[in-house]
């Protein structure tokens, strides 16, 4: 059996982090590594994974300073012995299959790269909230990567090691879009094999970095500008309909949360900038386009005190 790396980035987790390690301990593929990256956490995560390691031998932990999900996995990359990586968010939560049945593809489909699962998130009590991206795309799937970024979180890859000694680590520039920036490279270069059945679920937390919408609206941005500046071809294919996604994308972030001034005034610019650029998009969704300048008009109205105190 072929040694799998689990690299799990934790900071400050000690609400999440054993049941996250547990559904890593409860794979039917059970050759693993699980490397706990402790990015300077204040509470009790080191504690408790040290505790969970007694217990499971396949379970450590390395402690840094702060640094950042980013440099957290690329330390995590640096210590692992696997020939396959997999990376997991301190939150999130996987079914028992989700090793064997990514490996198993990968062994069987030498030339892709990567396998990636479907996804669901879920919210804090581990009730479901809605379903992700659920797109197959087997074989060559930059274009379809850059047109929806349907792997959807950095809990659902796993991925050949030499795949990331050819394209690179994490950008640490990039939170929390690094990410999606690696699997385009890796996209750009290698097939994808998918299998269609949700093995993923993403924690929403208010916390998360992904909640940010300013940072992530910016930081994806950049992905895209950088990427088609070395692929100019596809951005005169592909370019409008990348950045309209991204727009609604950011629309959408904007008004999923808890209300505020601020996420309805976001709402309603990326909005606009989103019709903009993909007019018949929305003239498909009309009552999506009223669902969507109600509610982010609502978030608008919120009285300055309580947006703040959101």
């Amino acid at each position: 059996m072929v040694l799998v790396s689990v690299i799990i980035p934790a900071y400050n987790s000690e609400s999440t982090i054993t049941a996250t390690l547990d559904s890593v301990r409860a794979q039917s593929y059970t050759q693993l590594e699980i490397i706990v990256i402790d990015d300077g956490s204040q509470d009790s995560t080191v504690e408790i994974v040290a505790s969970i390691a007694k217990a499971d031998s396949r379970v450590c932990c390395f402690s840094y300073t702060n640094a950042g999900p980013a440099v957290a996995r690329n330390r995590g990359i640096e210590k692992a012995k696997g020939d396959f990586l997999s990376f997991m968010d301190a939150d999130d939560l996987w079914t028992t299959d989700k090793i064997e049945e990514q490996l198993a593809q990968l062994t069987k489909h030498p030339e892709a790269g990567l396998a990636y699962s479907f996804v669901n998130w879920i919210d804090g009590s581990n009730k479901f909230l809605r379903p992700g991206s659920h797109v197959k795309a087997d074989g060559y799937a930059l274009e379809k990567l850059l047109v929806g970024n349907f792997i959807d979180n950095g809990s659902n890859v796993l991925i050949r090691r030499d795949v990331i000694s050819e394209v690179g680590k994490f950008n640490p520039q990039l939170p929390p879009s690094e990410d999606w920036d690696m699997w385009l490279r890796i996209a750009a270069s290698y097939q994808f094999v998918c299998i269609p059945q949700v093995q993923v679920l993403y924690r929403v937390l208010s916390t998360s970095l992904s909640s940010n919408v300013t940072k992530l609206s910016h930081t994806n941005l950049t992905v895209l500008d950088e990427f088609f500046s070395h692929h100019p071809d596809l951005k005169v294919k592909l370019g409008t309909q990348a950045y309209a996604d991204r727009y609604r994308y950011f629309t959408f972030k904007s008004i999923e949360g808890s209300p505020s001034r601020q996420n309805g005034c976001l709402a309603l610019k990326f909005f606009f900038k989103a019709v903009s650029l993909e007019p018949a998009w929305w003239a498909k969704r009309i009552k999506l386009v009223l669902v969507v300048l109600i509610k982010a008009s609502f978030f608008t109205l919120v009285p300055t005190t309580q947006a703040r105190a959101s």
